[in-house]
């Protein structure tokens, strides 16, 4: 039988005082497993509630390092803790709030060859990833597993969350057949994000999963529920299930991981090798420049050009270029640059299928040449 020490008996208190969760709540919440995907914005509150309501086994998957650029909404993070693995951060953070937990720890990518290995032990998946590979990959586990799978969302001032539980209802795959183009998915790195929008997210997603696993409320599934901060709405979108989904229907096509980045066309994780016979280095644009005058092209948004600015460049914000393309001349060099070279590198593409080709992407955009060129302009 499960019970509680005293210690708990009083750090629970305010929980066991609730009649829906009370003492065998309680004592549920401390035999139950819950799996988080990432230890950035969304998963800083989600790691961090669940530890404070006593989830007794929580997993935490990541393979990134702290920068100074996570502590404006990586509230599980310190200036302590930069340069460390994120995963162990986290921990630290997670044990100091609770010590009567057990926190599990995974410094990987979350891929197609390990995750079902990792998260097969888990009750719950708790999804506080960025990008689409990952996403589609959590919600097919916790298929294949029979497993809920709380899903989040954020970007500037909007955010999403929902529960996936194919037992119950839709899946991801039922509100999402296929991922949308490559080039038009917008990034918190490229776009930026609210600081304190994902603690709004993070802790919805925190309370849906100690909701589930409780057994307690009515939950989100079927429902995607839409935050915009800037409006302070919520507003919420019925969800139904796919009688031909590939992966939760009654007759799947998809039963074991796929390759969820060619599925994408998108990377599932940081990857320093840029497959771009285009990419040139903020040195190698030094020398350029010292030697011929090509057009510099600022995808970045005007308001990023008040951060950093490079001399005699143009810009055209990433969004605009398809319609304003005719401002370009294909006779003349062009090197495209944005903040840290993924725009410009989505830019290229679109250039090229308008029949330019003298084109050079500044791989690492200018924060690449604040650091190697010009130390006077700041790094964002």
């Amino acid at each position: 039988m499960t019970t509680l020490t005293d210690q708990e008996f009083l750090r629970y208190s305010r929980h066991l005082l609730i009649p829906e969760v009370g003492l065998d709540g309680q004592k549920k919440l401390k035999t139950s497993s819950a799996l988080v995907i990432g230890t950035g914005g969304l998963g800083s509150p989600i790691a961090l509630y669940l530890a404070a309501a006593g989830i007794g086994r929580i997993g935490l998957v990541d393979y990134d390092i702290v920068e100074s650029s996570n502590l404006q909404r990586q509230i599980i993070h310190s200036e302590e803790t930069l340069g460390k693995e994120k995963v162990e951060s986290a921990r630290t953070r997670m044990l100091g709030l609770n010590p009567h937990i057990q926190v599990d720890v995974y410094n990987e990518p979350f891929i197609a060859e390990n995750a079902l290995d990792i998260a097969t032990d888990y009750d719950i998946i708790i999804d506080g990833t960025d990008n689409f590979p990952t996403r589609y990959l959590s919600n097919d586990i916790a298929v294949f597993l029979g497993i809920p799978n709380v899903y989040g969302s954020i970007y500037q001032f909007d955010g999403q969350s929902s529960v996936f539980y194919a037992k119950e209802g839709p899946c991801y795959r039922c509100l999402f057949p296929s991922p949308p183009p490559p080039h038009l998915v917008p990034s918190c790195g490229d776009g930026g994000v609210l600081g304190v929008l994902p603690g709004t997210i993070g802790s919805i997603q925190a309370t849906e999963a100690i909701k589930m696993l409780l057994g307690i409320g009515s939950s989100l599934v079927g429902r995607l529920l839409l935050y915009n901060a800037l409006d302070m709405t919520f507003d919420y979108v019925n969800l139904k299930k796919n009688p031909s989904c590939p992966v939760c229907s009654e007759n799947p096509t998809i039963t074991a991981p796929i390759d969820y980045e060619e599925f994408c066309g998108v990377p599932g994780h940081h990857t320093d090798e840029w497959p771009s016979e285009w990419d040139i280095s903020a040195l190698e644009l030094k020398e350029i420049l010292e030697k011929s005058k090509p057009i510099l092209l600022d995808v970045r948004e005007p308001h990023e050009q008040q951060i950093s600015d490079l001399p005699n460049s143009v810009n055209i914000p990433y969004g605009e270029l398809a319609s304003r393309m005719s401002e370009l001349n294909t006779a003349q060099e062009i090197v495209i640059f944005c903040r840290t070279g993924n725009r410009s590198l989505h830019a290229i593409e679109i250039l090229l299928g308008a029949g330019f080709r003298k084109l050079k992407n500044l791989e690492g955009g200018i924060n690449e040449w604040a650091e190697d060129v010009d130390t006077s302009l700041p790094i964002y």
